[in-house]
């Protein structure tokens, strides 16, 4: 038996761009008056179905309420349709994947 390590499987995660729509809930901490919120997410997982289970089981635990999340693909894909990525969002992409956690990049308040 050899005390040699394994070596590491490259990691099959990806970060996926997601926009998730919540609505209110007791304890959201949205402004008072705002309806719901947009929330810019970066979520890594094996695909785009797992990145999307995770981030609304995380938002879940979080006190909110995700009614609709749609999928902007990896970096990559991204690139490909030309979105300008800035070094900032690169960064939290990054950070997300290195974690393999979700990052809430942005959230904007909805209000009548």
């Amino acid at each position: 038996m050899s005390d040699t390590p394994k070596p590491k499987k490259p990691s099959r995660q990806q970060v996926f761009t997601l926009l998730v729509e919540i609505g209110r809930k007791a304890g959201d901490g949205l402004p008072d008056k705002a309806t719901g919120a947009a929330l810019m997410c970066f979520a890594s997982g094996i695909d785009e179905a797992e990145a999307v289970r995770e981030t609304v089981a995380i938002l879940k635990q979080a006190d909110t309420a995700p009614l609709d999340v749609t999928g902007y693909g990896t970096l990559a894909e991204r690139e490909e349709e030309g979105h300008e990525i800035d070094a900032e969002e690169r960064a939290l992409m990054q950070r997300a994947l290195d974690e393999n956690s979700v990052i809430v990049a942005q959230m904007t308040p909805f209000f009548d």
